[in-house]
This record gives C-alpha cells, sequence and structure tokens, in this order.
C-alpha cells in the first residue's frame, strides 16, 4: 500500500513478490497464523483481492485512471474474482458427492460402484491454487504500468481469466453420475450385506481427538489375534489415516444414526479403549456385552472413572486394577472386573542383568500435562530439566533417550516450552559429545555401519510407502475404501518390514549419542527394550515397563514424600522415588551399573504379577478365555429375553367370521357381550349426563 501510495512501481513490485512468496510459504508448512488471519477477516481470499486493489491504486497514482490499461485491470479482477464463485461451488460439490457416509478398510464393498476420485492436483489446496491464477495478470499489469506497454497487460489479463475458466472446465465433468460415489442408503446397504456374510462376534469401538490414534493403534495386534471374527468400529474420519495397519475390518461410521442401523446382531463382545461421548451410540445395543478395556494400566485417576460404571465389565491388567477399583470406590463392583493381563506387552525384553551397550542408556518418557494444573500430573514441569541435567552430567557416562507423550504441550504453553528446552539440551549434550576424543574414535569406527544402516532405512520407507495405500496414487477415502482389501502377503511383508526398520534405526546411530525419540516410530516399547533404566511417571508407562524387570524410577511432583506417594500409588513400591531436585538418580544408575547393589530386584518381580498378572497363562489366552465367557454370558442373555418375550406374546384370535359361518375347525359362534360396572362419585356430574347416557352400564 506504501508503495502504491508513493507510487513507486519497483517496490510495489517487490512487495508484491514477498506477499506471494509468504502466503505460499505459510500454507505450506500448515502454519497456524494461515487459521488466526482467517478468524480476524484476512483470509485467503480476501488478502489476494485487497493485492488487487493495491494495483488499482498504483495504477490510479501512476496517472494511469483514465487509461484502457486501467479499465481491463478492474475487468479482469472482477471477471476473475467471479469466477471464483463457480469454482468454489464445484469443488465443494465434487467432494461432497465423493463423501461415503462410511470409510472402511478391509471391507469389500464390491456391491456398490466405487469409481476413481479425481486427480489430487485439481482438489487439493483448491482455493489456493486458484486464486493464484491472478499471478499471469498482476505482473503484467505492472510490466505494462512500467515499460508504457500496455498490450503485455492485456495478455496477463487474458491468461489470467483463460487458466481460471479451464480450471472450471476441468471440474465440470466430475459431476456427472459415473464419477460421483453411490448414494448413502446404497453403501450403507452394502455394508449390512457384508456384515451379515462377515458376521462379526468381537467389536473394539474407538473415538477420539485427532491427537489419540495411539489409543486404539495398542489394541491392533491383539484384535488381530483375538478368537471370533474381529471388527474395529470407528467415529471419526481423520483418524482412520492415522490407524496402523491391520488386517482386521475397519469400518468408521461419522453419523450417530448409521451406527445405530448397523446390523451388529452376531457381535456378542464390545471393546471400549477410551471414555468417550460417543460410546453412547454403542452402548445402546442390548444384544452384546460392553466392556471397558482402556488404553494403559496405571494409578492415575482416569484409571477409575465413574463412568466405568456404564459397562458390563471392567478389564484389568492384574491384580491391582481390582484393588484400585475398591479403593476408589467409584460403584464398580467387584464381580464385574476381570483380570486378562496385558497382551501388547508380548514384545518387550525381559531383563538379562546386564546393560545393553559399554554405557547404561536411560530413557526418560514423562506423561504430559493433563487436563488440570496438579502438579503430580507430569514431572516435566519441575523436574523435567533436572532429571535430563543430572542424567547427562553422571559421574559414569550414560546415553538419555527422552521420550514425551504425544499429548505434551497441547493445553499447557510452558508444558510445550520445557519440553523444547529439553530437547535443546538433549541435542547440546550428543553435539559436545560428539566432539570428545572418545567418542569421536567410536563414531569414525562406526561411521561405515550407520551409513548402510541409514541408507538401508531409505530403502525400507521407500517400500514402506509403496505399501502404505493400495490402489493407485492420489485416491480419495472413497477410492481407498473400495481397494483398501486385506492382503495377506502384504501385511506380512510389511511387519517383516517395520522389523528391519526397528533394526536399522538404531544402527543408523551410536549407542553412545543421546537422543529425542518423537512420533509413532520407533515405538515406546523399542525405546524399553533399547534402554537400561527408565524415568518416568504416574502413568501406564510405568506398569508397562515393569514388564521388563528393569530398575525405573518415578518421580514425585506434588512432594507427597516417599511413604505416602508409594501408599497412593501401587505403581512406584518398586521404584527409585525422585524428588523435583532429581537429587536421587544416582540410586537408579547404580542399580544399573552393579545389580547385585540393586535393592529392589525381587520387588520389581512382585510387583510386575501384582500389575500384569502371572506370566503363564499368557495374556492372549487370559484375554480370549474373558472373550468366551463374556461372550457366552451375552449369548444367554439374548436367549433368556428371547425366551420371556415368546412367553407374554398373546395367542392369536380366531376370525369372527369364520367362527359365525361355522367353516374351519367347526367352533361354535363366538360373540361376546360384556358389562362393565363403573363406579361413579354421585357428587361428580356425569359428562354423559348431556346426552342421557347411563354411566352405570357399559355395552
Amino acid at each position: 500500500m506504501v508503495a502504491a501510495l508513493l507510487p513507486d512501481i519497483w517496490l510495489f513490485a517487490a512487495a508484491t513478490a514477498v506477499t506471494y512468496i509468504a502466503d505460499w510459504y505459510l500454507h505450506q508448512r500448515g502454519s497456524y497464523l494461515i487459521n488466526r488471519l482467517g478468524k480476524v477477516r484476512a483470509g485467503l481470499s480476501i488478502r489476494f483481492l485487497l493485492r488487487q486493489l493495491m494495483v488499482i491504486l498504483l495504477l490510479a497514482r501512476l496517472d494511469l485512471a483514465e487509461e484502457p490499461l486501467f479499465y481491463a485491470a478492474v475487468a479482469c479482477f472482477l471477471v476473475f474474482y467471479g469466477l471464483q464463485a463457480p469454482h468454489g461451488a464445484l469443488t465443494t460439490l465434487i467432494k461432497l458427492r465423493r463423501t461415503l457416509p462410511i470409510v472402511t478398510r478391509n471391507v469389500d464393498l464390491h456391491a456398490v460402484r466405487i469409481p476413481d476420485a479425481p486427480p489430487r492436483s485439481l482438489l487439493y489446496r483448491s482455493s489456493e491454487k486458484m486464486l493464484h491464477l491472478d499471478l499471469p495478470a498482476v505482473v503484467g499489469v505492472l510490466v505494462a504500468a512500467g515499460t508504457g506497454e500496455d498490450y503485455v497487460g492485456y495478455i496477463g489479463a487474458g491468461v489470467t481469466l483463460l487458466l481460471a475458466l479451464g480450471y472450471n472446465a476441468l471440474l465440470v465433468p466430475y459431476l456427472r453420475r459415473s464419477r460421483r460415489a453411490p448414494s448413502a442408503p446404497a453403501v450403507l446397504k452394502a455394508l449390512d450385506t457384508w456384515l451379515g456374510e462377515y458376521q462379526p462376534t468381537v467389536v473394539l469401538y474407538f473415538s477420539g481427538s485427532n491427537e489419540s490414534a495411539y489409543q486404539g493403534n495398542m489394541w491392533l495386534d491383539t484384535m488381530a489375534a483375538v478368537e471370533g471374527r474381529p471388527l474395529i468400529v470407528m467415529r471419526e474420519r481423520n483418524l482412520v489415516a492415522q490407524l496402523a495397519d491391520t488386517s482386521v475390518p475397519v469400518v468408521c461410521v461419522p453419523a450417530g444414526t448409521h451406527l445405530m442401523n448397523m446390523n451388529l446382531s452376531t457381535v456378542r463382545v464390545c471393546l471400549y479403549p477410551a471414555n468417550v461421548g460417543k460410546n453412547i451410540h454403542m452402548l445402546r445395543v442390548p444384544t452384546m456385552k460392553h466392556v471397558f478395556i482402556g488404553h494403559g494400566d496405571s494409578d492415575k485417576l482416569a484409571s477409575v472413572n465413574p463412568y466405568s460404571k456404564v459397562y458390563d465389565e471392567v478389564w484389568t491388567a492384574g491384580r491391582a486394577g481390582r484393588d484400585r477399583y475398591a479403593l476408589a470406590d467409584v460403584g464398580i463392583r467387584d464381580e464385574d472386573i476381570v483380570e486378562v493381563g496385558r497382551p501388547q506387552l508380548a514384545p518387550i525384553e525381559s531383563w538379562t542383568g546386564t546393560t545393553r551397550n559399554p554405557i547404561p542408556t536411560v530413557l526418560y518418557a514423562p506423561t504430559w500435562e493433563g487436563w488440570d494444573d496438579n502438579p503430580g500430573n507430569t514431572s516435566l514441569l519441575l523436574a523435567g530439566e533436572n532429571i535430563v541435567r543430572r542424567l547427562l552430567t553422571a559421574d559414569s557416562p550414560v546415553r538419555v533417550i527422552y521420550k514425551p507423550h504425544p499429548f505434551t504441550g497441547i493445553r499447557s504453553a510452558k508444558a510445550k516450552a520445557v519440553d523444547a528446552r529439553i530437547k535443546a539440551l538433549v541435542a547440546k549434550a550428543a553435539q559436545d559429545r560428539a566432539a570428545e576424543s572418545r567418542w569421536a574414535q567410536e563414531a569414525s569406527a562406526a561411521a561405515a555401519g550407520q551409513r548402510a544402516a541409514k541408507a538401508e532405512l531409505v530403502r525400507i520407507e521407500s517400500r514402506l510407502a509403496e505399501l502404505a495405500k493400495p490402489g493407485r496414487a492420489g485416491g480419495d477415502e472413497s477410492e481407498e475404501s473400495r481397494v483398501a482389501l486385506a492382503d495377506p502377503a502384504r501385511q506380512a511383508e510389511i511387519a517383516a518390514l517395520r522389523t528391519e526398520w526397528n533394526d536399522a534405526y538404531w544402527r543408523s546411530f551410536g549407542w553412545w549419542e543421546h537422543k529425542t525419540v518423537t512420533g509413532a516410530q520407533p515405538k515406546l516399547y523399542d525405546c524399553f527394550n533399547q534402554s537400561d533404566a527408565m524415568v518416568s511417571d504416574i502413568s501406564s508407562v510405568v506398569s508397562d515397563f515393569i514388564a521388563s524387570g528393569k530398575p525405573y524410577a518415578v518421580t514425585d511432583s506434588a512432594e507427597l514424600g516417599a511413604d505416602e506417594f508409594k501408599r497412593q500409588n501401587t505403581a512406584v513400591r518398586a521404584a527409585v522415588i525422585l524428588s523435583n531436585g532429581a537429587q536421587e538418580i544416582d540410586q537408579l544408575l547404580s542399580a544399573v551399573a552393579d545389580p547385585a547393589a540393586d535393592p529392589l530386584a525381587e520387588a520389581r518381580h512382585e510387583l510386575k504379577t501384582y500389575l500384569l498378572g502371572p506370566d503363564e497363562p499368557t495374556s492372549m489366552e487370559q484375554f480370549d478365555a474373558a472373550v468366551r465367557a463374556l461372550a457366552a454370558k451375552a449369548e444367554a442373555r439374548n436367549a433368556g429375553v428371547a425366551q420371556r418375550v415368546g412367553e407374554q406374546l398373546p395367542e392369536p384370535l380366531p376370525d369372527p367370521e369364520a367362527a359365525s359361518s361355522g367353516a374351519g375347525d367347526g367352533s361354535a359362534e363366538i360373540i361376546a357381550e360384556v358389562e362393565v360396572e363403573v363406579a361413579v362419585d354421585p357428587d361428580t356430574p356425569s359428562p354423559d349426563a348431556e346426552i342421557g347416557a347411563d354411566p352405570s352400564v357399559i355395552r
């Protein structure tokens, strides 16, 4: 605007270039600023319109307001802006008509025809692409204004309008009936047909926020191994893409009305990993038994939520979960609690009593800040930096792996800031260690192997990307629902590649290098297996780590004191208790360095059985037994209801016409005349008095 008012055409051109590049960059980064600009009425369309308005202002300040170039620019921008409406309508209609009422994986929808999706280039960030088509007009007008060659401006304006019209024209064919997705009733009917053929018996029902996919992912392997015919039912479309690869059929049903009309008559057990509001849509089904399995086993209050009363049973890992509910006294009956172990813990390796590498590796895996400001939620805020500093400056060298919770910082800006500082501490320590002569020699000796491992990672990731989504590249969720069928060979290859990836990942850097691990890969349990000890908080991470038998420490962030902290939290009874200053960290390191000097080894063994159940039978066997037992209860309930309803049904009445004619079985005429005496209060006027009816007899 300043350049237009001066007017300075070259400054204007430079400023315009900066605005285009900045807009492109922010969109590429997915910047939060883009969302905020839209909230303050400075959205994408407005920003482009303002830039075009500044071009008109520049022409006016250059005394070109009476020139044909000025009118051509005004007309071009007005027509171009007018073409935004049909473009927006076309893209919206295409997306709506390509949207199925469900999203599926490993479900055969051959009963309906789902056409290929439009090219991704047409619909992905379509508004941004359309608006950027004004670039030829803006450049042409500026060149014309600077050189006096008006034809350049006319050409630029013409190119912009032709491109805009062409973009709209390319979208029109995808409105044809043959390019649309089938109607919602047809798709839902096809799903019910498939459900009737597949006849699922066990359902994992999952709903949650964008960050909660891990809660469902942790149960995928268990569902794949469970007895019966498993099915995963989800509610949020965006979470389907975050679901890990699985051979189990997946159906995402966003609409509650569609879910409540699904044919789930064969399902006998429904498992819930989270307490969320949308659970009510499945809990209303009486023909199945409902079980809360959770997404971890810990001493957090969330593990004894009173909401659990809505379920038929609550499954816990071991005796500790049962006792936890008894102590909480939230209305869960002891007979409704079943101990099933933790099938997910099978990949965790048991401690051998010696460190995995020449120096010990300590994992710091704090939980997130929670929904309130209770200081006991996480060690991150008050103790996190102290813990990491003491590990990094320990007398004997230690490798630190920092793996924060996926929710870290989503509510608390302080937690987000501490997380960033800890990552910086770890990165700086890794850099300093690399400069030391001892580690430099190790790095030199391992360089060739690390390069090979990194090359292997590239190869594996490339192949995994090819296998990630079946079908052609660029397909939308409707097309993926059509082609995403279970392929045992593909899934076996993916499983093998992931094992190879995990091995190559840890070989791609030195066993002495400090590391921050975020994201879905490597998994938390992989970090357990690479570590010799762990520091964490009151969360299911501690209970899971106990399966390894390795030393661990838990931070008393609320400063309850060691005795009270152990009394309130079962999982810390075999832990080194850390204060917020983390002075006690040496006790943990001593236990790792010398198992003979580990006073908590026996306590950890006993606590493992108490928290996670016995080693025999295996957790998967316990889980299957619980499913069978509950399915039998559901069958018994359904049979009992059917019998009771059958006993209460009235016998069919005979046909009066047949009876009066003596036809059929020759039964006598059935004509009933019933007199009913009605007690009438003499003090109450009869409503029938006006018509002369006798209220004492009704014939």
